[in-house]
């Protein structure tokens, strides 16, 4: 599974809007935005959130599998 910040930046970087454009759609500065397009900053959990409904993204949590033991 790949990391979530990962998965965000690409839909970032593929979506048709400019950082501007998402900054102001979503009230995420565009400082922070671009420090975490860098690889330098997360998001808080309400930005993430904000950001995912802006680029019609889900989020999905669940429980990972548990590894069968080889005996």
């Amino acid at each position: 599974m790949g990391n979530v910040l990962d998965e965000i930046r690409r839909a970032i970087s593929e979506s048709e809007h400019s950082r501007y454009a998402i900054s102001k759609a979503t009230d995420i500065d565009q400082g922070q935005l671009s420090k975490l397009m860098a690889g330098k900053r997360g998001l808080s959990i309400e930005s993430l959130e904000r950001l995912a409904e802006f680029l019609e993204l889900e989020i999905v949590i669940r429980r990972k599998r548990r590894r069968k033991r080889s005996n």
